[in-house]
Parts: structure tokens; sequence; C-alpha cells
């Protein structure tokens, strides 16, 4: 991610390593929100777009599989976010899976638009970038391809 040299870049603190203050530091006090808010805020709205089948890297998706199945684990919505918080400001990365037959472009600019709306809107946060890559494309023969018992042939 590129970053700025203003009072108000993003700092290079990854995940949920340092909080972010608000703009809104008064009397009253302030309001800090931990970038692993961010992280999750980014990884929920961008699965909420129709055509993003998984988010992250083969690998990520590979350990979230088993995380999974270990009870209590639950499901990530940080797998494949990272996000950069600074003070004022955010920049995140999303790596995501998309259906086969869906316009990748038009994708890409909606889960943008959706992730900066969300962020905006729930933290007060100005996202300066939301860089996608599509690390893979899941073709719909890859369900059909194990029948309802496991086998490939019914």
């Amino acid at each position: 991610m590129a970053q700025s040299t203003t009072a108000e870049s993003v700092p290079a603190a990854r995940g949920g390593a340092t909080p972010a203050r608000l703009a809104d530091d008064t009397s009253q006090g302030k309001t800090t929100i931990s970038a692993s808010v961010v992280q999750k805020i980014a990884g929920i709205s961008a699965r909420e777009i129709s055509g993003v089948h998984a988010m992250g890297g083969g690998v990520s998706r590979a350990f979230g599989a088993l995380r999974e199945r270990i009870p209590g684990g639950g499901t990530s919505a940080t797998s494949g976010v990272q996000v950069e918080v600074g003070e004022k400001q955010a920049a995140i990365d999303l790596d995501i899976v998309v259906e086969y037959g869906a316009s990748i472009v038009d994708l890409a600019k909606a889960v943008r638009r959706n992730v900066i709306t969300a962020v905006e809107r729930m933290t007060g946060l100005e996202v300066i970038e939301v860089n996608i890559a599509v690390n893979d494309i899941r073709l719909p023969s890859e369900d059909d391809e194990a029948g309802p018992d496991g086998s490939r042939v019914e």
C-alpha cells in the first residue's frame, strides 16, 4: 500500500496491533478503534457482495477450513483482509476468490464501494484505498464433482 507523508498518513501497523484514534478527540474524551475492528468490518462488507465466493489466498483458506472444524473455532471474518490504520485514515488490502461468470471489474468496484461505505460509516475513518487481489476463481464443477455421499459417481 502506498503511504503518504502527511500528518494523517497511515502508519505501518498491520492487523490489530495499534488502535486508531478518531478525529473526534474532545474535552469529553477520545474514541479509539482497534485495527482488528476495521479488518472485521472490511471482511464482512466484502463478503456481502454477490459473486465473492471466499476471502484469502490458498493457505489462509486452508487454515480457515481447519479452524471451522475445531469446536469453538468459528469462522474468521478477517481472512484475506489486511489493514493499515492511522489516526484519521485507513488503507485496506483484500484477497478474494470470485464465482465463475462474474465480471471481475464490476465485482471489484462493488466490493470496493461497499467496504469504503461500511468502514467510513461505522468508524468515521477516511478510507484512502482498497486494493483488491483476485487470487482464484470458483468453477461450478468444483461443487458438482462429488455426489451427496462423497463419491463422484451417482
